[in-house]
């Protein structure tokens, strides 16, 4: 009984919906690994055209996330199970002997599944978002032995409040009719009061979520539910593997830029908190409170905010540093511009430097693509990624406190084994070591530049840094020359 936690889930049965994403697949393998002797993990997978669900889950188990699974213990992965199905879909898309295996066998849900596309439409964020999750939770009320559900949320999903306490917030209304509203307009209507709808919400993601847990709040009966609210999810401080990403969503997305030379200022306030959260730590939080929910059945709903920056805070300012000394050691092979990143909270000097310092050697590489005869894409590129930052920025303007004393109450319930095991105390992140580790996967794991490359991005680095240098020297000429004529002008 050193693990009360993995023998709980021992001969038990699991479903996960989303479990192909990025935090489902941290935890099918964080799963597989710490509680090997669970039963059975029914994965929700959506056919794909030409692609049958068994070929999909056999690829899936192929990932490198479950090399050392393969290697230590094969036999392990036998336990992943693909139902078919799509959360869009009524009944969740599931066949009728499907449901039945699950209402037969199932003693545990993670729902995960959900768009996270903060400029998403909204008839797509509500049918994903809110109309999953209550599709689920009709599934679910039949599940014969089901102790537990875990439902993914955010963190940033009342964000009109400076603290985010572990509670429900109401809504503006109920779910169910938000849900008979998109219904019941087309897309010309719902565009047309989509922004009278969202209020204050920065996107439809964050108005969508809330919803979704006042549904589950109204609906869930007497299901045992825990929800778990991360802040913003990033590479893994050490499991699956230190580093490990797989998308270039939020922060990784600034530290890919930034290390290739392609982004060197954003709009940020560097001092305040990011309150970024390595992926394993609410990934641990999950298979926790899955095991105290269902141990201790309470009726009401537990809600668990999984945050750093109340307890282990780290600014943007000091995000950059360290992102900046871990490029210097690790530059990847291949830059557009020398690595250089700043973060400018003012709005005007932001736009002043990006046209410099992005659009200027944007629009010359292209018209020396087109001289010899080749297709620009430099300045559609900063297009593309001006939108997708200008839908992040919202959250690197402002600061919230995020309250998340339950998750150290239940901390504090394990055994020490389990504590080391699934760990999730954010006190114990080192920023500077865990920022080292992010560049490092981000450049092996995102950017698929191999370690061993590392002595060739170091010398095209030591290239780029002149030829800055040179740019730095005409760019001050070109200053020099017009404010000389300025002066001639006036004077």
């Amino acid at each position: 009984m050193e693990s009360p936690i993995a023998e709980f889930y021992r001969d038990r049965s699991v479903f996960i919906t989303g479990g192909t994403g990025f935090l489902g697949k941290v935890l099918v393998e964080k799963l597989l690994r710490s509680c090997p002797d669970i039963k059975t993990l029914y994965m929700l997978i959506r056919p794909k055209k030409g692609k049958e669900i068994d070929i999909r889950i056999q690829e899936f188990a192929q990932h490198m996330l479950f090399d050392s699974l393969r290697r230590d213990n094969p036999s392990v992965l036998n336990k992943l199970v693909a139902v078919a199905g799509d959360v869009t879909l009524p009944g969740l898309g599931l066949s009728a002997s499907d449901v039945q295996i699950l209402c037969d066998n199932v003693s545990v849900v993670f729902n995960s599944a959900a768009t996270i596309k903060f400029d998403e439409e909204l008839r797509t964020a509500v049918e994903m978002n809110v109309k999953g999750p209550m599709k689920l939770i009709e599934i679910c009320h039949q599940m014969k032995h089901l102790e537990a559900l875990i439902h993914v949320s955010t963190a940033y999903n009342n964000l009109d409040k400076e603290s985010i306490e572990e509670v429900i917030y109401p809504t503006s209304m109920p779910p169910r009719q938000l849900v008979q509203i998109v219904d019941n307009l087309n897309e010309s209507q719902l565009n047309t009061i989509t922004d009278q709808l969202v209020g204050n919400c920065p996107n439809t993601y964050a108005f969508t979520k809330a919803f979704a847990e006042q549904l589950i709040r109204q609906e869930h009966g007497k299901i045992p539910v825990a929800i778990v609210r991360p802040t913003i999810v990033t590479a893994a401080m050490k499991e699956p593997l230190p580093g490990w990403t797989d998308n270039l969503n939020g922060p990784t997305g600034l530290i890919a830029g930034a290390g290739k030379g392609f982004l060197r200022v954003v709009h940020i306030i560097d001092e305040l908190v990011g309150d970024l959260i390595p992926v394993d730590f609410p990934i641990n939080l999950m298979i926790v409170a899955a095991w105290h929910t269902a141990t201790n059945k309470p009726e009401d709903i537990t809600v668990y905010n999984c945050s750093t920056g109340d307890h282990n805070p780290l600014t943007w300012r000091r995000f950059n540093e360290y992102a900046d000394i871990a490029w210097r050691e690790c530059p990847p092979k291949e830059m557009l511009w020398y690595p250089t990143f700043t973060c400018e909270g003012n709005y005007y000097k932001h736009k002043i430097m990006a046209f410099f310092y992005h659009y200027v050697p944007a629009y010359i590489i292209d018209t020396l693509t087109r001289i010899v005869g080749k297709k620009p894409r430099i300045v559609g590129f900063y297009d593309k990624a001006d939108r997708a930052i200008a839908c992040i920025s919202f959250y690197m303007l402002r600061q919230w406190r995020f309250i998340n004393q339950n998750s150290f109450k239940l901390c504090a319930e394990l055994t020490a084994a389990d504590q080391r095991t699934f760990y999730f105390d954010v006190r114990e992140i080192d920023w500077r070591k865990y920022v080292c580790n992010y560049v490092y996967g981000t450049r092996q794991y995102v950017l698929k530049d191999e370690l061993s490359t590392i002595p060739l991005g170091k010398r095209n680095f030591r290239r780029w840094f002149w030829v800055h240098q040179l740019f730095l020297l005409v760019l001050a000429g070109i200053f020099m020359f017009i404010f000389y004529q300025f002066m001639r002008l006036f004077f």
